[in-house]
């Protein structure tokens, strides 16, 4: 009786993990890949993107800009918040609230300020 029972909970168990690798996932444990952006070849240059947002925060120390932002469909990404990379000298002057309008190059899971600038 023990080992049945024993057998019959590792089924379900089993069928339960397989059933959830089917679930959909967090965007942040998804590629950029499989959030709608082209697949890219080995050794090519991803995509320029554009978009406009709102600065939610400034990371210095780890060299990052935290952006609201609206659709890029250059790369079919929907709205959301996400952290850019950028240099301090594309940093400098920009603050917590300010509306940008800003290029872009993701690669991978990272996504590289190439130019930001206030809206007028």
């Amino acid at each position: 009786m023990k080992y049945a029972l024993i057998a019959g909970m590792t089924v379900v168990l089993s069928q339960a993990a397989m059933a959830a690798d089917g679930q959909p996932k967090p965007m942040d444990r998804m590629s950029m890949g499989q959030q709608g952006t082209p697949a890219e070849e080995p050794g090519s240059v991803a995509p320029t993107a554009e978009a406009s947002g709102t600065i939610k925060a400034i990371n210095t120390e780890k060299g990052t800009v935290t952006i609201v932002h609206g659709p890029v469909p250059t790369l079919k990404w929907p709205a959301m918040t996400m952290d850019f990379s950028a240099t301090p000298e594309q940093m400098k002057g920009l603050e917590a609230g300010d509306e940008v309008k800003f290029q872009f190059r993701a690669e991978g899971m990272e996504a590289k300020i190439l130019s930001i600038q206030p809206m007028q």
